[in-house]
């Protein structure tokens, strides 16, 4: 099969790999020029993707457009794709607006009859700041829009909404920031947990996933919002709580022309399931996480989608925990710290079985004129270890295995991932009956 992907940073790099590992034909567009080491020597590059779009075409059913990410409007240019013959797999322009319109997606939930939190949107920070004055409560800063990331958002800690007001100062005031839209949600108590699934265009694959994330950059949820730390995974007991969530969303997703991966993020609590967000295309590391766990490899998998040939994909029983390996200037950029290195060597205590391989996720690495690996691109996301087993422990214990044999300059990553949920947030979203099927 041939494969092009388009992104600006090589988000999808490992999944690149695994096709070109299995024989595929891959051809990838990085836009951004600081991200252009990524993945070097491991995938073919094209300076141009819509020179390759003949390449693709000559493949016929088994050329397919992966689309990374959901800036610079290419859901509407993957709508435009579709519309002109090819297979693409990403997401669209609905899925752009369920993900970057905060307060519309809110409303889209509600439409499907899920609960949904408290949600104000503004553009005036001074209109927010009356709004907290007069309503004092606990509140969750969220901006729509691109130009966003994990980073930029708040989770409010006083009861009074005191730090979330402080906050809207500093960075929308104080900074002279330009204009920006911006929700404020109800804090929400409770497990927080995702359930995604691949979308062909008319229905989702089963089975669904559950995930659960950890987000902030130190052990104990302590430091900045990043992208993601470490997720735990299973593909097992997950009906249910799909058949009550996102599994509503198939009608308007079959309506938006959507073609990829969708999760919709929750709380869970004693109350019910409370959506907060979509994220409507592959996640980051989440592809990475489930991909120990899916025995239908990725080219069939997405001929399944391409074709709507099956209704369920081969998925592995038990859990997938994924460690994120990252190096300075994570979780910055290399725009914000430019003297942070890039080349440094990724190295391997004891060398790397074959076993090895299927569990180690290039991130922003690449080879340089020796060969080596070494550290590349803008964020220093340099990888991800998995392992796989019956319970959450084994999973887990498999994947810090391997992630303790990964050597790099400065290498960070966190030692708790899964410990929550093995001590007691498994137990409780398990007591509340929503794991079967």
């Amino acid at each position: 099969m041939r494969f092009l992907g388009i992104g600006d940073t090589c988000d999808l790099g490992a999944l690149y790999g695994r096709l070109v590992a299995d024989g595929h034909e891959v051809r990838v567009y990085i836009g951004e020029p600081l991200a252009h080491g990524t993945m070097a020597g491991i995938v073919a590059r094209t300076e141009d993707w819509r020179a390759e779009l003949d390449w693709l075409r000559g493949a016929g059913p088994d050329g397919i457009v992966l689309f990374e990410n959901v800036a610079k409007g290419r859901g509407a240019l993957q709508d435009e794709l579709r519309a002109d013959g090819f297979n693409v797999i990403g997401g669209s322009a609905y899925g752009d607006r369920l993900e970057k319109d905060r307060a519309h997606a809110q409303a889209v939930l509600a439409g499907i009859g899920l609960p949904i939190a408290g949600v104000w949107e503004f553009e005036a920070p001074e209109a927010a700041l009356a709004f907290v004055a007069e309503h004092p409560a606990r509140y969750v800063l969220k901006f729509s829009g691109e130009g966003f990331g994990a980073g930029d958002n708040y989770v409010g800690q006083l009861p009074d909404g005191g730090d979330v007001a402080a906050m809207i100062r500093a960075k929308l005031i104080a900074a002279s920031a330009p204009p920006a839209r911006f929700i404020l949600m109800e804090h929400l108590a409770g497990v927080e947990m995702g359930v995604g699934a691949y979308f062909d265009g008319a229905r989702f694959l089963e089975p669904a996933c559950l995930d659960w994330e950890h987000k902030r950059f130190f052990p104990g949820d302590m430091g900045e919002l990043t992208g993601e730390m470490g997720t735990v995974v299973t593909f097992e007991r997950t009906k249910r709580f799909f058949d009550l969530t996102l599994g509503r969303m198939a009608p308007l997703l079959a309506a938006g022309g959507y073609v990829g991966y969708v999760n919709l993020n929750t709380i869970v609590n004693e109350a019910g399931i409370w959506p907060l967000e979509f994220t409507c295309r592959f996640g980051y590391p989440g592809f990475a996480i489930l991909d120990p766990l899916q025995e239908t490899s990725w080219a069939e998998l997405f001929r399944i989608m391409a074709t709507r040939s099956a209704p369920r994909f081969a998925a592995r029983p038990g859990f997938a925990a994924g460690i994120v390996l990252t190096t300075p200037p994570f979780p910055y950029t290399r725009r914000d710290i430019p003297s942070a290195p890039v080349g440094l060597p990724v190295l391997f205590e004891g060398g790397m079985s074959a076993a090895d391989r299927l569990h180690f996720h290039h991130g922003e690495v690449g080879l340089d004129a020796a060969g080596c690996l070494v550290t590349s691109g803008i964020y220093g996301w340099t990888g991800v270890a998995t392992g796989t087993g019956p319970t959450i422990a084994q999973a887990r214990d498999a994947a810090y295995g391997l992630a303790d044999r990964v050597l790099t300059p400065n290498l960070r990553y966190r030692r708790d991932i899964g410990a929550t949920l093995i001590a007691r947030d498994l137990a409780r979203v398990d007591a509340l009956g929503l794991f079967g099927g």
